[in-house]
């Protein structure tokens, strides 16, 4: 196989036709060997193993066992009960975790997400049975080789995603595992399976039952893989009218105007393409034109404008991140960048780029700048040459301006609400406006940036 051979000669993985040969971490060997040393089977599974044969990274080496967890507990000094309702024992070596679970059989799934009991079994492939996909069926320990009884090895050369048995029960017992599909392609730039995303679209309205903080999760691993742009597969299955219906309004929305040439929807999927993996970018560029549906309005020459929609996509923004339990510096950050994306009064001079900071906060001015660009790359090709340029010249200046070490937030000026107060300024609210007054002075005059003629000119204003 191809994909074997090439992960061959970077990884030492044996390809078609002789044994597939695995380096496994020396701590995770170490307790799979004490597993089978004392009498019982063990291997690491799941997508420790994919990850491997991929010639990828594992995260974490999962392991699996016919042991219960009281025998994986006895054979180890330091272990943490993590689910052992469930079969896992978290086993401590040299302050490294290691799952390593019973063979088991899930019982009847009530809630559509957790087995309501499970059942150990001595059997393997009554373990690997019951996992949601095939790339993450596969078992490997170095006494037996790979263990692939449902066709992983197949599809990770196909490069596909496709459920272990029938797609509707592993969907049924849960529904997370609809939106992992999606995101497992977006991770490894593969497709779904026909079978698998049909039984997605069928299945899709079963996200509901599933809890924002799983689905928050899921939407962050997708956004911040190799390919964002398999979002458009969230919306064409039908995940988004579940679980962000805002974003098929933007879809169905088109945009008659001569600064761009793609609908809403698909204009923000192509700019998730331009900008880097970073989970608050990726969420205000999903973000940034959400609220276009609603403020769409028609000229009488037929051009689209959405006037305002910079602020009522900052609220559909906080509302959305506030559903998903995302946490508040998140919020804060996606809600003031999706804010201000389009502040376009930014001129290409020094005095223009230190307004355009004050206005928009040194904070956020660099993720600004990189929001800016993504969006102008997803515009009409016609207009993106002078944009850019203008936005180049902004980021020179910028950068000179950071070298020549100007004044450009609160902290940088040479007076403090300290300062005012020792002059004879009262404190109270008067003191914040004053420190703004001397800044947007110095913003227009970096020179007068000294204590002296601040504490002045705060009294001559006061």
């Amino acid at each position: 196989m191809r994909l074997l051979r090439e992960a061959c000669e970077s990884n030492g993985i044996l390809g078609e036709g002789v044994l597939i040969q695995i380096q496994i971490p020396e701590k995770a060997r170490r307790i799979i060997d004490a597993l089978w040393e004392a009498g019982y089977e063990a291997y690491a599974v799941g997508g420790c193993v994919r990850d491997a044969i991929l010639g990828r990274e594992p995260s974490d080496w999962d392991i699996t066992t016919n042991a219960k967890p009281e025998e994986v507990k006895a054979l180890f000094p330091r272990t943490v009960d993590t689910g052992i309702r469930h079969g896992t024992v978290t086993v401590l070596l040299g302050g490294e975790g290691f799952e390593v679970t019973t063979y088991r059989i899930d019982g009847e799934y009530e809630d559509g997400r957790h087995p309501k009991q499970v059942a150990f079994t001595p059997s393997l492939l009554e373990d690997l049975k019951r996992r949601d996909f095939t790339i993450n069926a596969m078992a490997y320990n170095e006494r037996e080789g790979l263990v692939d009884a449902f066709g992983g090895l197949r599809d990770l050369e196909r490069r596909r995603i496709r459920c272990v048995g029938r797609p509707e029960e592993r969907f049924f017992e849960d529904a997370l595992r609809i939106l992992r599909a999606v995101r497992f392609a977006a991770q490894l730039g593969f497709s779904i399976e026909e079978g698998t995303k049909e039984a997605v679209c069928g299945f899709a309205p079963r996200l509901s039952r599933i809890s924002a903080e799983r689905i928050q999760a899921e939407v962050v691993k997708l956004l911040v893989s190799d390919h964002p742009e398999a979002w458009r597969t969230v919306y064409e299955t039908g995940i988004t009218a579940v679980i962000l219906p805002e974003f098929d309004a933007c879809m169905e929305t088109p945009q008659q105007n001569p600064h761009h040439c793609f609908s809403v929807g698909e204009h923000t999927l192509r700019a998730l393409t331009e900008i880097e993996p970073d989970k608050v970018l990726r969420l205000a560029i999903l973000f940034h034109d959400i609220g276009k549906p609603q403020v769409r309005t028609r000229d009488e020459r037929g051009i689209d404008h959405f006037i305002r929609h910079g602020e009522v996509s900052q609220e559909i923004a906080g509302t959305v991140l506030r559903r998903l339990k995302f946490d508040n510096d998140t919020l804060r950050r996606v809600k003031h960048l999706v804010g201000v994306h389009d502040y376009l009064q930014i001129v290409p001079t020094p005095r223009g780029v230190r307004r355009g900071v004050f206005r928009i906060g040194e904070e956020y001015f660099p993720d600004y700048l990189k929001v800016r660009r993504a969006d102008i790359l997803a515009q009409n090709p016609q207009v993106i040459e002078e944009k850019l340029k203008d936005l180049k010249e902004v980021e020179r200046l910028y950068r000179k301006e950071l070298e020549e070490r100007n004044c450009l937030s609160l902290k940088e000026l040479a007076v403090t609400g300290r300062d005012l107060i020792e002059a004879g300024m009262p404190a109270g609210p008067g003191l914040g406006k004053a420190l703004n007054r001397l800044l947007e002075l110095v913003i227009e005059n970096p020179q007068y940036n000294t204590k002296e003629y601040l504490l002045e000119a705060a009294f001559k204003q006061a």
